[in-house]
C-alpha cells in the first residue's frame, strides 16, 4: 500500500527540466530525501528506497543521496552498483571523513585491494591523527600482496603510538610470511627488551621457539618468565606443552594438576589453564585421555561449577564415552534446568545412540522449559517416528510449526518436509503432496522435498514429468549426490528411458560411499529391462549379499525376472 501512495505523489509531480536547481527544487527534495529517511526509520525500506531513487531525478550530485543508496545497494547484493555510488558521493562531497571511509571499506570488502590502498592512503594523509586507519591500510596492503608496504605502514603507526604487542605480533607474522624469520623473531624479542617485568614476552618467546621444534631454546625462555611471575598461569600451559612436546606426559600432567590444586588461583583462571591445555592436545591430534583425569580433580574441588562439567561431559564425548557425558549433561540439567546447553548436548548424546525414548523424554521436557524452541518439536518428531507412531510424530509437527518465526522460512520448509516423509509413511499420500508443496513454496531450493516428493510421484506412477523436473533440480543443486542421482534415475525407468536411467544409476553407483543395496537392486531392475538378464540377476544376488532382503528380491533372483513391487526409501 506504501508503495502505491508513493507511486502515485511521483506521478502528480510537475516534470523537472534538466539543468540547475531552484529554491523549489530544493524543497521538494528536501521533503523527499527527508521522507525517505523517516520511513527507512521504521522498517519501511521499499518505501525508503522510491523516495531515494526519485530524489536522484531532483539532484543526482547529492553526496548524503548517493551514501544512502549504497547502503540499499549493499543490501540488495549489489556491490558494484555500491561502489559506483560511494564513489559519487567522495567526489561531490567535499572531502567527508564518512563517504570516503564507506567506499574504502566496501572495496576491501569487496576484494579490490589496489582501489582500497589508494582509498586508505589518501585517507592516512588526510587523516594522519585516526589510528585506526593504518590498520585497515595494512590490511588491503597484505591482501594486495604489498608485505613490505604492510610492514612500513606498522613501523609508521609504531613511531607515532610506541611500540606495543599488537603491532609487533603483526610485523611478526608479516616478516614469517616474507619468509624473514630472522626479522620476524627480532620484533618479539625487542617487546621483551623493552618491556622487561613483563612474563608474557618470554613466553610467547619460548612458545616460537617451541613451534620450531627448539625445545632447549624454549626451555630457557620459559625459565625467564617464571623468573619474573612464577603465578603467571600462561608459564605453567607453557611447561605442559614443553613437557607434551619433549614426550614426557607425565610432568605435563603433574604441570596442570599443580595449578588446578593451587590456592592461590581462581575457578576461572584453572578452567582457562585446563582448556588451553585441552585445546593445545587437540591442535596437535595428541590424545585427550589424560585430560579427564584433570578435569575429575578440579570437579572434586568445585561440584557446582556447571560450566566446568559441560566441559567435562565435552571431553568425555570426544573420547567415546558416550554414557559418562550424558551422565554430567544430565546432572546439569538437573542441578539448573534453564541452562539450554545441558539439555542441548544430552540431547546430542540421545540422537547420536538412537535412543528414541531418551529422545521423547528430553525434548517434552525441553518444550516445557523453552515453548518458543521450535528445534525441540522437531526432534520430539524424530523420536516418534524412530517408535514408529506416526500420528503423534505428525500431531508434534503441526504443534511445532506455528513456533517457527515468520521469516525463517527455510526451517518451516524442514517441518513441511518432515509431515511430508512421515504423511507417506503412515500411508497418507495426499497429505504427503500437499505438505511437500508447501514445503517448496517456502524454499524451492529443499533438495530433501524436491527428491522425496519426486520419488513417491515415480512410485505412484503419477505424475512423472514433474518429478523428472523436481528430480533434475535436485541434480542442478548437489550433483554428486547418489541418492538424488538414483531418484532421477528411477523416474527414467518408469517412463521407458532405460538408456538415460542405466546413465544415472551407474553415476550414482560411482559416486556411492554407502554401499546401498538399493541402488544395486534398482541397477539390476533397470539392466533387466534395458535388455541385460544375465547381468540383472547378478546385481540383484549383489543387493541381497549387501544386506536387502525382502519377498520381490528373492523372487526376482529365483524367477530371473523383474517384478515392479517397490519399498520406499
Amino acid at each position: 500500500m506504501v508503495k502505491q501512495v508513493v507511486y502515485i505523489l511521483l506521478c502528480l509531480l510537475p516534470f523537472v527540466e534538466a539543468g540547475g536547481q531552484d529554491a523549489k527544487d530544493r524543497r521538494r527534495f528536501d521533503y523527499f530525501f527527508y521522507e525517505g529517511l523517516n520511513l527507512r526509520s521504521v522498517g519501511k525500506y521499499d518505501a525508503a528506497f522510491d523516495m531515494f531513487t526519485h530524489c536522484m531525478s531532483i539532484d543526482s550530485t547529492s553526496s548524503p543521496l548517493l551514501y544512502e543508496l549504497s547502503t540499499f545497494h549493499m543490501q540488495l547484493n549489489r556491490p558494484d552498483k555500491a561502489v559506483e555510488m560511494l564513489k559519487q558521493a567522495v567526489k561531490y562531497g567535499d572531502g567527508n571523513f564518512t563517504y570516503k571511509i564507506a567506499m574504502a571499506t566496501i572495496l576491501r570488502n569487496q576484494g579490490m585491494y589496489g582501489e582500497a590502498v589508494e582509498a586508505y592512503e589518501e585517507l592516512v594523509a588526510d587523516y594522519p591523527e585516526k589510528m585506526e586507519l593504518y590498520y585497515y591500510l595494512a590490511d588491503a596492503l597484505t591482501q594486495e600482496g604489498g608485505i613490505a608496504g604492510a610492514i612500513d605502514t606498522y613501523d609508521t603507526l609504531e613511531s607515532i603510538v610506541g611500540m606495543n604487542e599488537g603491532i609487533s605480533m603483526q610485523k611478526y607474522r608479516l616478516y614469517n610470511m616474507l619468509e624473514e624469520s630472522d626479522n620476524a623473531f627480532r620484533e618479539v624479542e625487542k617487546l621483551a627488551a623493552k618491556f622487561p617485568t613483563e612474563s608474557r614476552y618470554p613466553i610467547i618467546i619460548g612458545d616460537l621457539f617451541l613451534e620450531k621444534g627448539k625445545t632447549e631454546e624454549a626451555y630457557e625462555s620459559y625459565r625467564k618468565a617464571y623468573a619474573i611471575d612464577p603465578s603467571n598461569p600462561y608459564y605453567i600451559v607453557a611447561m605442559a606443552n614443553y613437557y607434551e612436546a619433549t614426550n614426557d606426559k607425565a610432568a605435563a600432567e603433574t604441570q596442570i594438576r599443580n595449578a588446578l590444586v593451587n590456592d592461590k588461583l581462581d575457578i576461572e583462571t584453572k578452567v582457562g589453564i585446563l582448556s588451553r591445555y585441552i585445546l593445545r592436545l587437540q591442535q596437535s591430534q595428541k590424545e585427550t585421555e589424560n585430560a579427564t583425569t584433570l578435569f575429575e580433580t578440579l570437579i572434586e574441588q568445585h561440584p557446582e561449577e556447571n560450566e566446568l562439567r559441560l566441559m567435562y561431559g565435552g571431553i568425555l564425548l570426544s573420547n567415546g564415552k558416550l554414557e559418562e557425558a550424558k551422565f554430567q549433561f544430565q546432572l546439569v540439567a538437573e542441578m539448573e534446568p534453564g541452562n539450554a546447553e545441558a539439555w542441548q548436548r544430552l540431547l546430542d548424546v540421545s540422537l547420536k545412540i538412537q535412543d528414541s525414548k531418551e529422545i521423547i523424554r528430553i525434548c517434552t521436557k525441553c518444550i516445557e522449559l523453552f515453548p518458543d524452541a521450535a528445534e525441540y518439536y522437531f526432534y520430539l518428531g524424530i523420536g516418534y517416528y524412530q517408535e514408529e507412531n506416526y500420528e503423534k510424530a505428525l500431531e508434534v509437527y503441526k504443534e511445532g510449526i506455528v513456533t517457527v518465526p515468520a521469516d525463517n522460512k527455510e526451517l518451516k520448509s524442514v517441518f513441511y518436509t518432515q509431515i511430508g516423509d512421515i504423511s507417506h509413511q503412515a500411508g497418507q499420500a495426499e497429505d504427503a503432496y500437499a505438505a511437500y508443496e508447501q514445503a517448496l513454496e517456502l524454499n524451492d531450493k529443499n533438495v530433501l522435498a524436491l527428491n522425496n516428493y519426486a520419488y513417491f510421484l515415480s512410485l505412484a506412477n503419477i505424475d512423472l514429468k514433474k518429478a523428472e523436473r523436481m528430480s533434475a533440480q535436485c541434480i542442478k543443486l548437489e550433483p554428486d549426490n547418489a541418492t538424488y542421482l538414483d531418484t532421477y534415475a528411477w523416474i527414467f525407468f518408469k517412463q521407458g528411458n532405460y538408456t538415460l536411467a542405466k546413465f544415472y544409476i551407474e553415476n550414482a553407483l560411482k559416486k556411492d560411499s554407502s554401499n546401498s543395496s538399493e541402488l544395486v537392486d534398482h541397477y539390476g531392475d533397470i539392466l533387466f529391462m534395458s535388455g541385460n538378464k544375465a547381468e540383472a540377476v547378478i546385481q540383484w544376488k549383489k543387493a541381497k549379499e549387501m544386506g536387502k532382503n525382502s519377498k520381490t528380491l528373492n523372487r526376482k533372483i529365483t524367477e530371473e525376472i523383474f517384478i515392479d513391487d517397490e519399498t520406499t526409501k
